[in-house]
């Protein structure tokens, strides 16, 4: 049995509104919940992010403090002092890389359990030098997984995708059979590992009517139903093709606890229109765990105080709930 969960949150872009929406979370938490939930990020910017709000928070630069105090790991990053606010950079970008490299040592190291990342700025990472589509890929990438999952959870409504950042045109032709039936597959043992005994999965299809027997397109035939024919056989509740119109209204009546989109829009329009502050993003197939807030830096709010801390608040509950699991196991 592991010991008690430790929290790693990564700061974010620091020109964005990360630094705030942590603070006010850990303001919000219990004093021993705070104390483990550590900050990978810049301490100086944290106080700061402390005092627009006035939360009073006591921030140190180690793993190990009293009860109440905020555990941070400082992360030294080159231009930091030319960062401004609400502003793009590639000092910026380099800062939020850097921090999510700490946290992904420091998660491979068991010194935490769950990865939760504030935004970054995609472009701002660019302009660094590292051109990835994401955190889902710059974690892959970072940790030498051969593949990844994204999956965004709701309260009402979750859906796992078999394609994520690529063209529409790339999500028609480019999964295989065994990327559908791997995404089953991680998607039915993950909320195994949250608690469902037997999770209810169904697999929408891609083409309109589910291609209404070919006049529409064959991917359904061609490729979703032989990766739920295996996935059927080896004892995981799945059906499908089940077409996009209606798959999700059936979930979101409870009929299924997860929904397999087969591409990026698929399954993120239905989930935030249900529930756009609360849904979760979490990372899977990694050998670390990560969830995240489904909202970009907000640079036209940023250090303004005015930043709403929901989806903070959301994905930090759900990386407890995924920590938790595991200190039990």
């Amino acid at each position: 049995m592991l010991e008690p969960s430790r929290i790693g949150i990564t700061m974010g872009d620091p020109a964005g509104i990360g630094p705030e929406i942590i603070v006010k979370t850990l303001q919000e938490m219990l004093p021993e919940e705070r104390s483990r939930s550590v900050v990978i990020g810049n301490i100086n910017l944290l106080e700061r992010a402390s005092r627009l709000i006035n939360a009073g928070l006591i921030f140190i630069d180690s793993l190990s403090v009293e009860q109440g105090s905020v555990p941070v790991v400082h992360v030294q990053t080159v231009g930091a002092e030319s960062i401004k606010d609400g502003q793009l950079s590639a000092s910026a970008g380099e800062a939020a890389y850097r921090f999510v490299e700490k946290a992904v040592e420091l998660s491979l190291d068991k010194l935490v359990s769950v990865i939760v990342t504030a935004p970054l700025n995609k472009a701002a990472m660019h302009l660094a030098g590292h051109k990835y589509d994401g955190h889902t890929e710059l974690l892959a990438s970072l940790t030498g997984a051969q593949s990844s999952y994204m999956l965004l959870a709701g309260p009402q409504l979750s859906a796992i995708h078999v394609t994520t950042h690529t063209s529409l045109a790339n999500a028609a032709v480019t999964p295989s059979i065994q990327r559908v039936l791997d995404t089953i597959r991680i998607g039915n043992q993950h909320f195994k590992d949250i608690g469902y005994l037997y999770p209810r999965l169904a697999v929408a299809g891609l083409n309109p009517h589910c291609g209404e027997g070919g006049l529409f397109g064959s991917e359904e035939a061609d490729r979703l139903a032989p990766a739920i024919e295996q996935a059927i056989a080896e004892g995981i509740d799945v059906q499908g093709p089940i077409s996009g119109d209606t798959v999700f209204y059936r979930a979101l009546k409870g009929e299924f606890d997860l929904v397999v989109a087969q591409y990026h829009d698929q399954g993120h329009i239905p989930t935030k229109l249900i529930a756009f502050d609360e849904t979760v993003n979490v990372s899977l197939g990694l050998p670390i765990y990560r969830t995240s807030v489904d909202h970009g830096t907000a640079f036209d709010i940023a250090w303004k105080g005015v930043a709403k801390n929901t989806n903070m608040k959301a994905a930090i509950d759900y990386a407890r709930r995924i920590a938790d699991g595991q200190w039990r196991r």
